[in-house]
């Protein structure tokens, strides 16, 4: 039996793929500091994405999306600020937030989930 940790990195695997058959270029996967962790971080068009993913077996515990509260919004912008700080991407660079959510044998991407939030 897989730990919470080998299942995410899974499914985080998973969406990498789905996302790029969607069009998304993965740049970087796990991106970790002292502020928090962001899932996978791409490009999109004219966009650099910041993605959460998230997975549920069944929606009986809730949508997987409903997971990435304010509190974790927050977290990742935080993240995501530090990482355009440390690779030197211009404030001018279009940025956006993505929940790529797994349940029930299907994925959604919510794209422009949420904003950034300083």
């Amino acid at each position: 039996m897989k730990n919470k940790r080998e299942t995410g990195a899974e499914y985080e695997k998973k969406a990498a793929r789905y996302l790029e058959s969607c069009g998304y270029k993965i740049i970087s996967s796990n991106f970790r500091c002292r502020a928090g962790e962001i899932d996978l971080i791409a490009r999109d068009g004219r966009y650099l994405v910041f993605i959460e993913v998230k997975y549920r077996v069944n929606a009986q515990m809730g949508e997987p999306q409903e997971a990435v509260d304010t509190k974790k919004q927050q977290k990742i912008s935080r993240t995501a600020a530090y990482y355009c700080m440390r690779h030197g991407i211009s404030s001018e660079q279009p940025c956006r937030f993505d929940v790529a959510a797994f349940t029930e044998g299907k994925w959604m991407v919510i794209q422009n989930a949420f904003d950034y939030i300083e």
